[in-house]
Order: C-alpha cells, then sequence, then structure tokens
C-alpha cells in the first residue's frame, strides 16, 4: 500500500521545462516525525512504509487528516477493492496511482477531511453551482379556515385530527 498525495520535497531539479521539474521520487524510511509522513505533499513524490498485515496498513492510511487520493496495489483484485473501500480518501485507486479515477468522468471525486474543496466529475460537479429552492402549494387538504366558518371551532377540530393523526403514525 502506497500513500501518498503530492507535493514538495525529494528529486533531483531540472533547469529545462521552465518552472523547477522535481523527477518522481520515492522514498523509504519516513519516520512519524516527518511532515511528508501524514501530510499532503502534490509532487511527484510517494513515500512507502512497512506493514505486518492488512489490518495495520489500513491504520496507517488512516492516520491523516488528509484524504485526496490513495492507492491500493495487490495481486488479487477483489481483496484488493476491499481494501481500497477502507480508505479514506476521496479516491482510491486499485493497481495504479491516479488515471483509472480521473478518467472516471461520471464519478465524483474530491477529498476527505482536510483535503478538497467539494467535487467535480459527474452530477455531484455540478451541484456546487447550484442552490437548492422548494416552492411547494397544498393541493387537497387545505388545513385554513374554510371561507365563512367561526374559527374556534375550526381550530379545535383540526387540533383533534392532528392529535389523532400523530396517535396512529407514532407506532
Amino acid at each position: 500500500m502506497a500513500g501518498g498525495g503530492g507535493g514538495g520535497g525529494g528529486g533531483a531539479a531540472r533547469p529545462d521545462l521552465g518552472p523547477l521539474f522535481y523527477e518522481p521520487t520515492i522514498l523509504t524510511g519516513v519516520t512519524p516525525d516527518m511532515t511528508l509522513c501524514s501530510h499532503e505533499t502534490f509532487g511527484p513524490v510517494v513515500s512507502v512504509y512497512p506493514y505486518k498485515d492488512v489490518e495495520g496498513a489500513i491504520e496507517m492510511a488512516n492516520d491523516s487528516p488528509y484524504g485526496l487520493n490513495a492507492s491500493v496495489w495487490g495481486r488479487n483484485g477483489m481483496r484488493a477493492r476491499a481494501v481500497a473501500a477502507r480508505v479514506h480518501a476521496g479516491s482510491v485507486n486499485v493497481n495504479e496511482a491516479f488515471a483509472a479515477t480521473w478518467g472516471s468522468i461520471d464519478a465524483p471525486m474530491g477529498g476527505v477531511g482536510d483535503s478538497g474543496l467539494g467535487r467535480r466529475h459527474g452530477s455531484d460537479g455540478i451541484l456546487k453551482y447550484t442552490e437548492a429552492q422548494t416552492i411547494a402549494q397544498q393541493r387537497l387538504h387545505n388545513l385554513g379556515l374554510p371561507t365563512g366558518s367561526p374559527a374556534q371551532p375550526w381550530t379545535r377540530t383540526v387540533t383533534r385530527g392532528l392529535k389523532l393523526l400523530r396517535a396512529f403514525t407514532a407506532r
């Protein structure tokens, strides 16, 4: 299992391509006191951590307030998907790093916890540009005072009816 999300540190700077370019870097020996261990990085860097069992790997992957993207690697695809479902991240890829979720344009993408802002892609992505409004009109059972009826008897009748309705629906 590889944690990862991106940016900072590692690799040799390349003067081409305008801004500095860092070669993809794989880091081992990362300890909990290092920023890379539990923070998002946003760059071509991944840290690899040893684990004894799958439960320990899932616990380590979820030991962060961030959860933008993760990947789970394994020979058994069904088992790897089951592990992926337990990882707290907005996108979890099985046996690859990012392309499968990015290419799934109908699936919502975004982070969990302190990662990401809302969702993109799919119907969930378009909802961030909308504002919900409910407009309702009572058409069948008007509870208002009928024209020409005295208010007090009508109010008592409606109140009793509502109490009976509540008694029946509470069961």
